[in-house]
């Protein structure tokens, strides 16, 4: 509870206000079995170099990875199975809407299964659409996926108009899709209607992946790294401090501050504040000179 991410203005909420998350876990616990969240998520750097160091995970991902496995460890300590988090990432499922090559999908893949390895993140485990549909090319994956598990589009812009955590979701990936967007020849308010348009393709693609993963684990926890509001069958989990609610590690870069502290932000205020730390010979975060 302390770290859900939420748009509510209510403080002090017991597990009580969260009937949807008790039924999926008390089942689970009762038979002493181990927890099993899915987090979709983790799905690709920001094509914006604005926003982020590089098309890798940096020092955010390494962080936030490093966060969900010692919450598992937490939960391991007051419900001895232990609970493990499936980092669902979706990188694949809409990587044509966002403009990210899939070779830097697979990549970013690829180094979040090695970064799991490497620090010994023994409650995580990663699972995308290789998982699902094996090696067919990520197009007919992304129509397959598409045909079988998407609302349709008439569907998604009624609830949109009339569902206020939809209109907040579309709203706030509009705005994403809007700021990565780095080579676009038309007008600005072109620009604008063709990020609405994408907006729409992502929410039905993000839905359609998490019908999928509800399929393959149907006795799962769903957690979100969006705000959600209480009731809500998914819960939002904040994976590091952002001024920005709807900020990730995947559209920012982190700065340390001189007193601990670590934020998300945006690559070009980070370089205003700090200085550049490698790790391993690669762009890993900033660390912050001059604070008073």
């Amino acid at each position: 509870l302390p770290y859900r991410r939420t748009l509510d203005t209510g403080h002090g909420l017991g597990p009580d206000a969260y009937p949807a998350q008790l039924r999926q876990l008390a089942p689970r616990v009762a038979a002493g079995a181990p927890v099993l969240f899915t987090l979709p998520g983790f799905p690709c750097k920001s094509p914006n170099p604005a926003k982020v160091l590089g098309h890798l995970p940096d020092e955010g991902e390494r962080l936030s990875l490093r966060f969900l496995d010692d919450l598992c460890a937490r939960v391991t300590a007051v419900h001895p199975p232990g609970a493990r988090v499936l980092i669902c990432s979706d990188g694949h499922v809409f990587s044509d809407l966002v403009h990210v090559p899939d070779r830097h999908i697979d990549a970013y893949g690829d180094a979040l299964r090695a970064l799991i390895r490497d620090e010994g993140l023994t409650h995580l485990d990663v699972f995308d659409l290789r998982d699902v549909y094996g090696d067919l090319p990520n197009d007919a994956k992304r129509t397959r996926i598409h045909a079988r598990h998407a609302p349709s589009l008439e569907t998604l812009r009624a609830q949109t108009r009339g569902d206020e955590p939809t209109r907040r979701l579309y709203q706030g990936i509009t705005r994403f899709l809007f700021e990565d967007t780095v080579s676009f020849t038309g007008s600005r308010s072109a620009l604008q209607r063709d990020c609405r348009t994408r907006a729409y393709g992502v929410i039905q693609r993000s839905r359609a992946w998490g019908d999928l993963i509800a399929a393959h684990h149907p006795d799962a926890c769903r957690l979100s790294i969006h705000p959600q509001p209480r009731g809500s069958a998914k819960f939002g989990i904040r994976l590091l401090d952002a001024p920005d609610v709807w900020l990730t590690p995947w559209h920012s870069c982190l700065l340390r501050h001189t007193d601990g502290r670590r934020e998300l932000m945006r690559r070009a205020d980070a370089e205003r504040l700090g200085r550049l730390v490698l790790r391993q010979g690669r762009p890993s975060h900033y660390e912050a000179t001059g604070e008073g």
